[in-house]
């Protein structure tokens, strides 16, 4: 495993306007193996750091995958928090579609095997790339207060932060850009754990998506409701499949150390390694 630092000059750093959006990735690649491998993206969760997919990174570097893992700039806990981070979900598929530019050139993968996996906001990322689209409409009540913002432990302030950074027309202005079809047709399957903000997604934009995807949770997630989410993105993405890991199962048992993490991941393992590998 190394990690490294890309940039992306088409896009301005949150932290600094002068400077090109950072890109930390993280890089897990098989000790050995013939011909082009599978490759794999990881995007973590809201405030997270992509090493707490280290289970599932490992599991697929076994299986002969290349895997390389984002952290996505101002949403991790990799560097500062920023409310843009937590405010603009739709910059992180964007994000996942660099490291795989750079992977691309970097290894000697499949093309035509490129998959996402992303837990809670990452299985969101995930299903963005498919083709899963934002409703501005939605996104506008939220970041103005009109409509509940989803459960945010790592900065509950997002919208008094906002405030004080952005004004009614800049805030329009981020808003607007929520539209964006962040789709990239390289990806060939997607596997969503737990994923979260479905209330915020255009269910017309998920019943286009054509990308096989694999959806998995628990019926305990607190922080992403399944109703709202996974169900919501299982039942409507049209080549999804998909159950739920247990009535007990709770939302940050997919990262947590201790016993309910390891059984979970223990026994989500086999299913995910299988539909990443299916031919």
């Amino acid at each position: 495993m190394r990690t490294l630092v890309i940039e992306d000059r088409s896009r301005r750093s949150w932290a600094d306007p002068v400077s090109p959006r950072p890109l930390r990735l993280t890089v897990w690649e098989p000790t050995n193996g013939e011909g082009e491998a599978p490759l794999t993206l990881l995007s973590h969760g809201t405030g997270g750091q992509v090493a707490q997919l280290g289970w599932l990174a490992q599991a697929l570097v076994a299986a002969g995958h290349v895997v390389v893992g984002v952290d996505h700039h101002g949403n991790t806990s990799a560097e500062a928090y920023l409310p843009e981070g937590f405010a603009c979900p739709w910059e992180r598929p964007r994000d996942v579609s660099l490291a795989l530019d750079w992977a691309l050139a970097a290894f000697a993968v499949d093309a035509t095997r490129v998959s996402v996996a992303g837990f809670s906001l990452g299985g969101y990322t995930a299903a963005a790339l498919a083709g899963a689209r934002l409703d501005p409409r939605v996104v506008e009540a939220v970041l103005s207060g009109e409509a509940p913002l989803p459960p945010l432990p790592e900065m509950p302030d997002l919208l008094e932060r906002l405030a004080s950074r952005y004004d009614g027309a800049s805030l329009a202005a981020l808003v607007a850009a929520s539209a964006a079809d962040v789709a990239d047709a390289r990806v060939s399957r997607a596997v969503m754990l737990a994923p979260s903000i479905g209330s915020l997604v255009d269910d017309a934009s998920l019943g286009e998506i054509r990308t096989p995807a694999l959806v998995l949770w628990g019926d305990a997630d607190a922080e992403a409701e399944p109703g709202e989410n996974a169900r919501r993105y299982l039942a409507s993405m049209p080549h999804a499949e998909g159950w739920s890991m247990g009535r007990a199962v709770a939302h940050y048992d997919w990262i947590a150390d201790g016993e309910a993490g390891d059984n979970l991941r223990r026994n989500a393992l086999p299913a995910i390694v299988e539909f990443l590998t299916r031919r």
